[in-house]
């Protein structure tokens, strides 16, 4: 668990600062409305990595506001549990775990407006996530 609360402060640290990168890379952002008519790249903001450039795709200000809801979620989650220690270590468990298993959920639910690769990511990753909860709260509850 301490591993997955790390991951979330990580997650969503990336995702409220560079919100537009986070949703391109999770294959929620780029789609044909994003295309420019100069060799079909996206227009926007590129971000450099080393050598090579990402497009964020064009500035959406309720698709980053969004993006960074779910950032203050991951973060708030991720340091409420490594902060806590003992019931209230088990109390953000638990919190995290209902979080958890909402988001297979959604991802279920938004299906058909996505990619398949992207709901079975998005599905898989939350699931696997909420059951990693589920263990932990099932182990502090036969303790």
């Amino acid at each position: 668990m301490l591993t997955v609360a790390r991951g979330r402060i990580a997650i969503g640290a990336a995702a409220f600062v560079a919100p537009g990168l986070t949703v391109k890379l999770m294959g929620m952002g780029g789609g044909p409305s994003d295309r420019s008519s100069s060799g079909g790249r996206p227009p926007g903001p590129r971000l450099r990595v080393g050598r090579s450039s990402l497009r964020c795709g064009p500035s959406d200000p309720g698709r980053d506001y969004v993006t960074r809801m779910f950032a203050a979620r991951e973060i708030a989650l991720g340091a409420g549990y490594l902060l806590s220690k003992g019931s209230g270590r088990k109390l953000w468990a638990r919190l995290g775990l209902v979080v958890d298993s909402l988001d297979p959920v959604n991802g279920l639910r938004s299906r058909p407006g996505l990619p398949l690769w992207v709901a079975a990511g998005a599905v898989g990753v939350s699931g696997g996530t909420a059951a990693i909860g589920a263990a932990k709260v099932a182990r502090d509850i036969v303790r």
